[in-house]
């Protein structure tokens, strides 16, 4: 296990009573040059490993910024883990156009909960180089860097460093 993974466990258990202690912004650099940053939901660790784990919706500009491909590893583990009420906005309209009002306000969207993944739904997994662990409440920081060690696992060295 990587030093810095038992670091943002406990962070994650102790702010479990927050709603939004799950969130984490995930920035990119677009086609143009520009950067872009969002605000996605941590969704675990991939079984096993220190590689982090977000759904998203693969119709998203972060999907062709990030140039990841729309399958990825346990896509359907990660689609039955979610609930019915997320699974539902992979069926709704291409996120950031213009929203278009229907006329039937109440037209909800169905969604066999007992079937796979959607197109739409992407899993994103994440495998850090390096992690930046800022306590604010201790006044402590440290920067996590990992190295190759030839046998496919990662040798995670730590620097304290001023906040």
């Amino acid at each position: 296990m990587a030093s810095w993974k038992p670091l943002l466990l406990k962070s994650l258990d102790s702010n479990a009573h927050l709603k939004h202690s799950a969130f984490f912004q995930l920035a990119t650099v677009g086609s143009d040059g520009r950067p872009s940053n969002r605000t996605v939901v941590f969704r675990g660790f991939q079984e096993g490993t220190d590689m982090i784990q977000i759904n998203t919706d693969r119709r998203s500009a972060k999907i062709e910024e990030i140039q990841h491909c729309r399958f990825g590893e346990q896509r359907e583990k990660a689609w039955f883990a979610s609930s019915l009420k997320s699974r539902l906005q992979y069926l709704a309209s291409t996120p950031s156009l213009p929203a278009i009002t229907t006329n039937d306000p109440g037209e909800e969207l169905k969604l066999d909960p007992s079937e796979g993944p959607v197109d739409a739904f992407c899993l994103l997994i994440f495998d850090p180089d390096q992690v930046d662990y800022l306590n604010l409440r201790s006044n402590e920081r440290l920067i996590f860097t990992s190295k190759p060690n030839g046998s496919s696992c990662k040798l995670w060295m730590s620097q304290k460093i001023n906040p």
